[in-house]
């Protein structure tokens, strides 16, 4: 009788212990997701676009380079475009109270843009406001589409306030560095 109380007892100590440890998992994962505020899938859906990057127009000439990080504990996106002419810089960031991608633009030529809007598929999506020209009125429209060969595509439109398409401004097919 005795040592079947103790084989009870060593059972019982085992599963004491697997408990403990499993419940210590839990404990440590759950931590893990407090301490990281950006960290969820809808922080992950612009990860595609991460990375180094030539730039290439529809004609197979390079136009540009770009450089896509992730930066303040996962919570913002950089990007630092370089061409001929032009030197520029993003801010990337979905923001959780509307659910929504935003991006703000500014380059060397003092050129503002700020963006809004989601992922629908494979297709990221951001539009301005309606911005009040000298003739119209219009909104700008930038779409990076996630392409079979691992490259994107990222097309830059000009919308009237009517949603008939003006004019393509930008059209880059966006190909990995090896450094």
């Amino acid at each position: 009788m005795k040592t079947m109380v103790g084989i009870f007892m060593k059972k019982l100590g085992y599963i004491f212990c697997i408990l403990m440890v499993f419940n210590f998992q839990q404990i440590a994962a759950q931590e893990t997701d407090k301490n990281c505020a950006c960290c969820s899938v809808e922080y992950q859906q612009f990860d595609f676009w991460l990375g180094k990057w030539e730039v290439y127009d529809k004609d197979a000439v390079l136009i540009g380079v770009n450089s896509i990080i992730k930066m303040a504990d996962n919570c913002l996106i950089q990007e630092k475009w370089i061409d001929d002419a032009r030197r520029g810089s993003s801010t990337i960031f979905y923001n959780n109270a509307d659910n929504t991608w935003n991006q703000i633009w500014v380059d060397n030529s003092d050129f503002i843009l700020k963006l809004k809007g989601n992922l629908e598929g494979d297709i990221m999506t951001l539009k301005s406001d309606l911005i009040t020209g000298v003739q119209l009125k219009y909104y700008n429209q930038i779409t990076w589409t996630k392409n079979e060969d691992g490259s994107i595509t990222q097309l830059w439109e000009i919308y009237d306030q009517n949603e008939l398409k003006i004019s393509d401004v930008f059209l880059g097919i966006y190909k990995k560095t090896l450094n």
